[in-house]
């Protein structure tokens, strides 16, 4: 019996991410498809085409770039952390992988300072590229 038991175990440890990812894609599908049959159904009520194009450009999906800077400032505490609850375990494992978190975060924040994400950083960037 305890041979199908660890048997079993292996399994579902194997299968827990697959399982996982299942769901979130099940669910993340169910929502686009009520956004889009809600979109549909307010463009059949409505008799302007301006107004229905303002409808799908306030509902379309914005991303707003990535901010390495504020990503890098998180992950360094994280590592810093990580860094100290090594110091205070006297471990030097977790002292090692904080380290080296805190050298991503640091590495995401110049990663901020060199590409720019902002519209008038983009435009500053683009502008002193073309007076070269």
């Amino acid at each position: 019996m305890e041979s199908v038991l660890a048997m079993g175990i292996g399994y579902v440890a194997v299968l827990m991410p697959v399982l996982l990812i299942g769901v979130i894609f099940f669910f993340n599908t169910k929502s686009e498809k009520n956004k889009y049959d809600a979109m549909v159904e307010i463009a059949k009520n409505i008799e302007n085409p301006s107004d229905i194009r303002g409808l799908l450009e306030e509902l379309s999906e914005r991303k707003d770039p990535i901010d390495y800077r504020r990503n890098g400032v998180i992950t360094v505490f994280i590592g810093i952390g990580l860094f100290l609850l090594g110091c205070k375990m006297m471990l030097s494992v977790p002292q090692g992988v904080g380290l080296l978190v805190a050298a991503i975060g640091t590495g995401s924040i110049i990663a901020g300072y060199l590409y720019p994400n902002t519209g008038e950083e983009l435009t500053n960037a683009v502008e002193k590229y073309e007076e070269k």
